[in-house]
């Protein structure tokens, strides 16, 4: 696995993870960078006052060999979190612009390009997975346990 990399912080976007929770190849660490900066600046973040996004190593799969990441946090809060906040809205218009969980998924749903293995779904799993897409018929077990983070493959 020479030929990884580190998920590098953006211009509005830091990592404040250990390097080694964001091991992946380069196509997959230059599309996370991409996603992640169009985020950051839809969600008001700048140079001056960027977000924070942690990472965390995973060990199935993908992983094994770089081709995926798990995002854990976003703006201080962990994903689990913002899912939770989701879920208690009254108003989920309002909860949309201000829960940077829901705004960071649905950018890696608007702007990402992930992996499509032939006969299974596209690799972007989080909690807001069965609402949103793209893959609306995933199991309770899968949903399960991608409820605290979000998923993506390349």
């Amino acid at each position: 696995m020479r030929d990884l990399v580190c998920v590098r912080s953006g211009r509005s976007y830091r990592v404040v993870s250990p390097p080694r929770n964001a091991r992946v190849t380069r196509a997959l660490a230059a599309e996370l960078e991409y996603v992640l900066e169009k985020f950051a600046l839809e969600a008001g973040f700048d140079e001056r006052r960027p977000v924070d996004v942690e990472f965390r190593p995973g060990i199935f799969g993908h992983h094994r060999v770089g081709r995926a990441a798990d995002i854990y946090a976003v703006g201080g809060r962990g994903i689990g979190e913002w899912a939770a906040r989701w879920d208690c809205a009254r108003d989920r218009a309002a909860e949309a612009r201000r829960n940077l969980g829901w705004r960071l998924y649905k950018a890696q749903q608007i702007h990402g390009r992930w992996s499509q293995p032939y006969g299974y779904p596209i690799q972007l799993f989080g909690p807001w997975t069965r609402g949103e897409g793209p893959w609306r018929c995933i199991s309770d077990r899968l949903l399960r346990a991608h409820r605290d983070h979000i998923h993506v493959a390349k």
